[in-house]
């Protein structure tokens, strides 16, 4: 019955506890170099992946984790033989290993994809292209990230 102690009892219960675990320190949950590896082999599979053909721009210090500028372009004629399928990016201390995909096709007319992303502490990023004859290619940078994004103390 509505107003009863014991109802009353219940919610003071659940209120108290919900107060205690919003003020327990959590340790923000985060990607490794071992998942990100994980996730690149989701992608690709037992496929070898070989170094060239993709530049991966981003700056290699930045003040501010929460919006990094960052370019992917990879050398590709882009014909309907021979072009870029997919621009996959993975980083290793986010809380996901894997940033995006971006899937393209020959009327792309060029393999290039810019956008911003969030980097919550100085970390290795890896860009590998997929290409339609099923050859990955990668590149990869370290950045120096002063002020994290994704872990900012909020208190």
């Amino acid at each position: 019955m509505p107003g009863t102690e014991e109802g009353t009892t219940t919610r003071r219960t659940f209120i108290a506890g919900a107060a205690l675990v919003s003020v327990l320190p959590l340790a923000p949950a985060r990607a490794t170099p071992e998942a990100m590896a994980a996730a690149i082999k989701e992608v690709v599979g037992d496929n070898a992946i070989r170094e060239g053909r993709v530049t991966l721009d981003l700056p290699p210090l930045i003040e501010n984790g929460n919006a990094v500028p960052l370019t992917v372009s990879v050398d590709s004629p882009m014909s309907e033989a021979d072009h870029i399928k997919a621009i996959h990016v993975f980083n290793e201390k986010n809380p996901q290993p894997h940033v995006f995909d971006a899937r393209l096709g020959p009327r792309n007319g060029k393999a290039v994809v810019a956008t911003r992303i969030k980097l919550g502490d100085s970390q290795k990023i890896v860009a590998i292209a997929e290409t339609s004859k099923g050859e990955f290619f990668s590149a990869s940078a370290d950045v120096i990230v002063t002020l994290a994004a994704c872990l900012e103390d909020l208190t």
